[in-house]
């Protein structure tokens, strides 16, 4: 045969030309996807703009609820989406998720204030379930393509997501001042910009051929050597099926760990502008100006760790993001300088977005990569349960009295508690169907 043939039925030409393509571009468009999707975090602005008296006057809670909904769903679409993708390939996944996104942040630009329903359909139901299908294609795809620095790909294509709500955030507000009564206006040139992204992005998309490797990376020695450190690179691990990997107890403490980070990182950043003029003295004006800054931090992270994952190795990264996110979380109720407290909210949220930059890539590692858009994609239930239980715990720690002391506290030392999961949690070795 002239052509190499992917296991999903794809074929492709050797990376760098040809009917494969070239595996920068496809990582270039694997940003521009997660740059669309990664709008979701500037949900903030959405939610204050519908809060306004002048538009619909919803409660604090009803604004969040759109929010909540799209985060629970995330990791749905993720678990569909990845075992779609192992099946069928990424192209296909990431149209079909891309389409349905977009069009949850259409039908979202037609809510009003008699019609919260529609909100929650289109941006909570609809864009959660798309988001979670697109999020997972780039994230496995692209380890096949770069098994020679997994962690610091990986976190290059998730900082894409990090940096997304960085654009969308001042150019949503634009557009909502242009039609303050009627904010939700503003997600139908959103949609439309997100679907056009998305389609262009995806259109990239394509597995390497079986047994790809890039130009100068040596085959690994042998397989069951390569199946003993967690520096292996990724495609030198033992492919494991999504039924096998979650019969070893590495993938529940893979998702433990990426559940208390999530938990430890959302904590301040559900709180961050509340936290930072009640407790080092911003005003209204300088933390939301802060927390647009941290969310260059929460990007930055991810490529960050997942480079410094591939020299330190994985656990030890994951050591370092909760003991960071721990200890930073202990100081920050007890600083009154802006200054430091920026300092340590930067490190919370580098850390926070580290464990999506590291993540990807250890699973890889420890399961093999040809099924990793099923394996990880399931992982993503560490998002929607850290999503969920940082805001809630930290909100009714710190409650009316604003006791940031007890709330920080609380959640730093089980940032910290965590530290032990790492310490004990080792590659797994590849066992028998059944066994």
């Amino acid at each position: 045969m002239s052509q190499s043939r992917s296991v999903t039925g794809e074929s492709h030409a050797p990376a760098g030309g040809g009917a494969g393509g070239n595996r920068w571009l496809i990582l270039v468009a694997g940003v521009l996807v997660q740059l669309a999707i990664g709008a979701v975090y500037a949900w903030s602005v959405f939610a204050k703009a519908i809060q306004s008296p002048q538009a619909f006057g919803w409660s604090k809670t009803q604004a969040a609820i759109p929010f909540e909904v799209a985060i629970g769903m995330i990791f749905i679409g993720s678990y569909v989406g990845g075992r779609i993708q192992d099946r069928k390939g990424p192209r296909m996944v990431a149209l079909v998720g891309g389409v349905i996104y977009s069009l949850g942040v259409i039908v979202a630009s037609f809510a009003a204030a008699d019609s919260f329903w529609l909100l929650i359909l289109g941006y909570g139901l609809l864009g959660g379930f798309g988001l979670g299908m697109v999020y997972i294609v780039p994230i496995a795809m692209l380890q096949k393509w770069f098994p020679d620095k997994p962690g610091l790909i990986t976190g290059i294509a998730v900082a894409g997501f990090g940096f997304g709500a960085v654009i969308t955030a001042p150019l949503g507000q634009r557009l909502i001042d242009a039609s303050p009564t009627m904010p939700t206006q503003a997600f139908l040139p959103l949609g439309i910009g997100y679907l056009v992204a998305i389609l262009i992005g995806a259109s990239q998309f394509r597995n390497p051929p079986v047994g790809y490797r890039p130009p100068g990376m040596p085959a690994p020695a042998s397989a069951p050597a390569a199946a003993t450190t967690d520096r292996a690179p990724a495609s030198d691990a033992p492919d494991f099926t999504q039924q096998e990997a979650m019969r070893t107890p590495q993938w529940y403490m893979l998702t433990a760990i990426l559940t208390l980070s999530v938990t430890a990182g959302i904590s301040l950043i559900s709180v961050a502008a509340g936290s930072a003029t009640d407790v080092a003295g911003y005003s209204a004006g300088a933390a939301a100006s802060l927390v647009g800054l941290l969310g260059l931090f929460n990007g930055g992270g991810r490529i960050l760790w997942g480079w410094l994952s591939d020299r330190i190795g994985k656990m030890p990264a994951f050591m370092g993001i909760l003991g960071i996110q721990g200890v930073a979380l202990l100081l920050i109720p007890h600083v009154r300088s802006p200054f430091l407290f920026a300092v340590l909210a930067a490190l919370i949220y580098t850390c926070y977005g580290g464990g999506f930059g590291t993540m990807p890539s250890t699973a890889g590692r420890f399961f093999g990569v040809r099924n990793a858009g099923g394996i990880y994609g399931l992982m993503l239930i560490g998002w929607s349960i850290g999503g969920v239980v940082g805001p809630l715990l930290i909100t009714s720690l710190i409650g009316a009295d604003k006791a940031y002391t007890l709330g920080f506290t609380v959640v730093g030392l089980i940032a910290l508690a965590g530290m032990a999961i790492p310490m004990f949690t080792k590659k797994p070795e590849r066992r028998p169907v059944g066994a």
